[in-house]
């Protein structure tokens, strides 16, 4: 059974819902989970997914802000919540799927002094980080489980336009590289994209909306990741390299977010 994994920080689902419906009828994502989606529960476009094939929603909603959703062609089980968000926003959902434990975050981007004294956001991005792995932690690393979403920091050299320039720019100061690394210790996580692309080529999710044309200025990071334990490398691995891609097309149609969905796909 193929187990295809989105991730898509959709800066407003109500804004974007055509545009998920183009993505899933080209694509055919089982699991889709979104970032960003910008409204509360009750306010989010179910029918739109029911009719794209997707009927089966978790939702954690915010009046206008953050706001995160896993939209699944098959059902949803409960899975043990990972509550670390110290505000209280709605930043996380989580669900059983095909026996697949994956859990969908919108980490804080951290605003803009990479500063924890003197920027509350970016100490709570740090905290985050730190209340995660050390849920993480508790976890036995055979189990299957994915951390998906966009967790707002671009890891490695590559990841980044500018590695030397970024590395004084929230998203990718030694500090939150420091985390995401921690993060990734913690239960052996496999980082899918990379191991299917590896260093030196470079990878972006996200490009600012203030370039004219996101590819001719090609200032982009890789915000947006699919880790899984090491219970699911072979499920990643069964038919050779991961089955990764970033789907940058999609941040060129009309009306983009600034994020392009990335997808992943395990064979069960």
């Amino acid at each position: 059974m193929r187990l295809r994994i989105c991730t898509w920080n959709v800066n407003s689902v109500r804004l974007r819902a055509e545009q998920a419906a183009r993505f899933v009828q080209e694509q055919a994502p089982d699991i889709l989970c979104m970032q960003e989606i910008k409204c509360r529960e009750g306010e989010f476009p179910v029918n739109a997914f029911k009719d794209m094939g997707l009927p089966y929603l978790k939702i954690a909603g915010q009046k206008g802000w953050h706001g995160v959703a896993i939209a699944s062609r098959l059902p949803i089980e409960d899975a043990p919540p990972l509550d670390v968000c110290r505000e209280k926003h709605a930043r996380c959902v989580g669900g059983v799927i095909a026996g697949v434990e994956v859990h969908n975050f919108y980490i804080p981007a951290g605003g803009d002094t990479p500063d924890r004294v003197e920027n509350p956001k970016f100490d709570h991005k740090l905290d985050f980080y730190e209340k995660l792995t050390a849920e993480l932690g508790t976890r036995d690393p055979a189990a299957p489980l994915a951390i998906v979403g966009d967790l707002n920091v671009a890891p490695g050299e590559f990841d980044v336009w500018n590695h030397k320039y970024m590395s004084k720019i929230v998203s990718h100061t030694p500090v939150e590289i420091e985390a995401f690394r921690k993060l990734e210790a913690s239960l052996g996580f496999i980082d899918l994209m990379r191991e299917a692309t590896p260093e030196p080529t470079k990878l972006a999710s996200w490009w600012s909306y203030r370039a004219a044309d996101f590819r001719q200025s090609n200032r982009g990071l890789r915000l947006d990741h699919i880790l899984v334990t090491p219970g699911l490398r072979d499920a990643a691995f069964r038919l050779g390299a991961p089955a990764t891609r970033i789907h940058d097309d999609v941040r060129a149609w009309e009306r983009p977010s600034d994020h392009a969905p990335v997808s992943a796909d395990l064979v069960l």
